[in-house]
């Protein structure tokens, strides 16, 4: 299926241990966007998610699903689908959560907004994007965390660890997926970097964010602490490399 003016346009879902969640946030993505394929990569949930997503990929065409033997981190369930998705010749690959945090009504802003970017970010923390049932703890995690990444890293990506993404099939293939090392959560930073720093267009739209009311989240704050130490470390690592290009061409 296809977007007009954009071509075949796939939302990559990855899962793990969302039963409680997956038929109900694909059938509205279906019912909001009824021109956008969806494609769940899943982890060999043990609840049973595997074979929810069979199910639904059997009742229609528009759903595919990408079965993974073992838990590897977020980011290497998106690479996988986005292997999957560029291989099948999808023009717009998304990314999006399970749990109903990021809204399938709300796709059309994005997708609006990709006919004048390369990369597309569904953002909590621009004018009108908002975050709703977070504790103020988690909310000032999430913001301290973005804008140490602006600080580190120097880009003005108000969301740079937002998970609800369009983007361009030549933008994936210009940012070099096959060189990603980040798996966790910090790779939704690293592939934000990588498209601001080759030069590419990347908006942010506003989205209404919300907790998820059903599962257990991904997220902890070791989790987020760890993200953090990587983007230190691989943040100062690009600072090192800017500078000695810096000075190659003086």
């Amino acid at each position: 299926m296809s977007v007009e003016g954009l071509g075949r346009c796939v939302m990559v879902i990855p899962t793990y241990d969302e039963s409680e969640n997956i038929e109900w946030i694909v059938k509205r993505l279906r019912a909001a966007q009824p021109g956008v394929d969806v494609m769940i990569v899943d982890d060999n949930s043990p609840d049973g998610t595997g074979e929810i997503a069979d199910r639904l990929a059997s009742e229609d065409d528009a759903i595919s699903v990408v079965h993974r033997t073992d838990k590897a981190g977020l980011g290497a369930a998106y690479l996988h689908g986005f292997d999957v998705a560029l291989r099948a010749g999808y023009d717009v690959i998304g990314e999006m959560d399970a749990d109903g945090s990021h809204q399938p009504e709300q796709l059309e802003r994005l997708i609006e907004a990709l006919r004048t970017a390369d990369l597309v970010i569904g953002s909590r923390y621009v004018p009108g994007g908002s975050v709703v049932n977070w504790p103020l703890r988690r909310l000032l995690l999430s913001r301290g965390g973005n804008f140490y990444v602006r600080l580190l890293l120097g880009i003005k990506v108000k969301d740079a660890t937002a998970g609800y993404r369009l983007f361009r099939r030549t933008t994936l293939e210009a940012i070099d997926l096959g060189s990603v090392r980040s798996t966790g959560y910090v790779f939704q930073t690293d592939l934000a970097y990588r498209t601001v720093t080759r030069g590419l267009r990347l908006a942010e739209v506003p989205i209404e964010f919300i907790e998820r009311e059903r599962g257990d989240s991904k997220m902890s704050g070791q989790v987020a602490g760890e993200s953090l130490k990587l983007i230190t470390r691989w943040g100062l690592s690009e600072r090192r490399d800017q500078v000695r290009r810096a000075r190659s061409r003086a």
